[in-house]
């Protein structure tokens, strides 16, 4: 395909959504086509499941959530992603299959290889070719979100901290694939942390 698939993860209130408009706005100056996207969500399916799996009032197992997320991606990908990047778009994701393997798997107590599997199959493969982790402590992360939590936000500390050590460890299996930017900077210096490593890979990119 011709365009260039990334991805921007972490817990929630790290800022990635800010930086993944940034990102947007600075690759469409550079002349490129970018579809912005967020997962779960972005078709009318996956915005149903999305609410569903944010709801307080609808209490489920780590596997049901995996199920819908799963479901939501697929859709995701059928719509959104792919055609965009058969168009040559530089697709920015706010999450993708990493956030299962590590919510589900790593802190939900699901198997990780599985979620891979699982993920694979309602992705038809597609894989980003990066995912950004913007990390936080856990305490200062929950500070910044300045907003009353939905039922995955809502859960104890240290749920949380398994979901941040998933996504450092995640990181360690594959630096290839997935890089960590400190997020406790100012968002200028994390922006240019960011359009540096994605940088190198836009040169196939029109």
């Amino acid at each position: 395909m011709a365009g260039l698939f990334l991805v921007l993860d972490g817990l929630d209130g790290t800022g990635k959504s800010t930086q993944g408009r940034m990102l947007a706005e600075w690759l469409r100056d550079s002349g490129r086509q970018v579809t912005e996207c967020r997962d779960p969500g972005g078709t009318t399916l996956g915005d149903r499941f999305r609410a569903f799996v944010l709801d307080k009032s609808c209490e489920m197992t780590p596997a049901t959530e995996a199920f819908l997320f799963m479901a939501s991606r697929a859709e995701l990908v059928h719509q959104v992603i792919r055609p965009a990047l058969v168009a040559g778009h530089v697709v920015v994701c706010d999450r993708f299959l990493l956030a299962t393997v590590v919510y589900q798997g790593h802190a939900g107590g699901l198997d990780v290889a599985t979620l891979w599997t699982m993920g694979e199959l309602a992705t038809g493969g597609l894989a980003p070719a990066l995912t950004v982790v913007f990390d936080l402590p856990v305490d200062v992360a929950m500070e910044r979100r300045g907003r009353d939590p939905d039922r995955m936000e809502s859960r104890d500390r240290t749920y949380h901290e398994r979901v941040r050590t998933g996504f450092l460890n995640e990181a360690k299996r594959q630096p290839d694939r997935v890089g960590v930017i400190d997020a406790s900077t100012d968002v200028a210096t994390i922006q240019s942390q960011l359009r540096a490593l994605v940088e190198p890979l836009l040169g196939g990119v029109k």
